[in-house]
């Protein structure tokens, strides 16, 4: 018997989410057909049906897998470093390998904050986007604890002002399409934390 294909080992649940998270990135959520999704992920549209309940259902995974891309990307750059302020630092890093990252039409900024764009202010998968970046704003707040003791007030207020600096930067590069203002952003954290 012929080894299978990595194609063939993958379920279609995991091309399909592949596939959307490419059309999506690329073309956006709206633009984005069921039958555009099923012709890339290779699979029966009625297959799409078996994975997910519906188109948003299929949105709200994505948004989930890339929620859990980031976290991914800063697991790693955190191993690496010990020093609260690295891992402060490692928050901007992260952003910076989400930026750099080889896609298909180009970096077009936050993935998620692209999604959540597209979608109504009610609708779950905002809910899911502010979920991902309170996370990562409490990432930078954990840190700054350590580095802080006891003052509480001053913690809150450089999270704020670091995510701030962060979301900003990456909506900049989203918009240069490089990864330039994220490196001058960690730079301007590097120079805040010097004071601390």
């Amino acid at each position: 018997m012929p080894p299978q294909t990595k194609r063939q080992v993958e379920s279609a649940r995991d091309r399909l989410l592949k596939a959307a998270a490419v059309l999506f990135y690329n073309d956006g959520i709206a633009a984005t057909g069921i039958d555009a999704i099923t012709a890339r992920a290779g699979v029966a549209k009625q297959s799409l049906y078996n994975n997910f309940a519906s188109k948003s259902d299929l949105v709200a995974a994505y948004i989930d897998q890339r929620h859990d891309e980031w976290l991914g990307l800063y697991a790693a750059r955190e191993a690496t470093v010990h020093l609260p302020k690295d891992k402060i630092l490692a928050v901007f890093d992260a952003y910076d390998d989400h930026a750099t990252f080889a896609y298909e039409r180009g970096f077009r900024g936050c993935g998620l904050l692209n999604a959540a764009a597209e979608l109504d202010a009610d609708d779950p998968g905002r809910k899911a986007v502010r979920r991902h970046k309170e996370q990562v704003e409490a990432i930078l707040q954990r840190q700054l604890t350590l580095l802080l003791p006891n003052r509480t007030d001053r913690v809150e207020t450089l999270a704020a002002h670091l995510a701030f600096l962060l979301e900003g930067a990456m909506t900049r590069a989203g918009l240069e399409g490089d990864a330039s203002r994220l490196r001058s952003a960690r730079d301007m954290a590097q120079d805040m934390l010097v004071h601390l």
